[in-house]
């Protein structure tokens, strides 16, 4: 997979924003992409930009909310084919030692 993205979708709501939350990564099921939630949003990879917006969309509409505040980063790199779990990879490789500091 070539593009690799951040996605966070929140209802901007005073109360837990979990089950809103729920509903914006379940919505990523039915969409050809990979994906895994951390605290501070979703990293998904796509074949295509096309396949990536498509499925952040469903994700920012799934959330039943009257503001929904989503950010989307993308990165496309289009010279390689480097999924997001080789960019960490090479980050541990230089650092001689797991990307954290506690155990996951």
């Amino acid at each position: 997979m070539t593009v690799v993205a951040l996605l966070s979708v929140a209802p901007v709501i005073e109360d837990s924003m979990a089950g809103e939350v729920a509903k914006a990564v379940d919505a990523l099921e039915d969409y050809d992409v990979c994906y895994e939630t951390n605290p501070m949003g979703t990293v998904i990879e796509a074949e295509t930009t096309d396949e990536l917006f498509a499925a952040a969309q469903a994700a920012h509409d799934a959330v039943d909310a009257d503001r929904v505040s989503t950010v989307l980063k993308i990165d496309d790199k289009r010279t390689r084919d480097i999924d997001a779990s080789e960019k960490v990879d090479v980050v541990e490789e230089r650092l001689g030692r797991p990307a954290r500091n506690r155990e996951a």
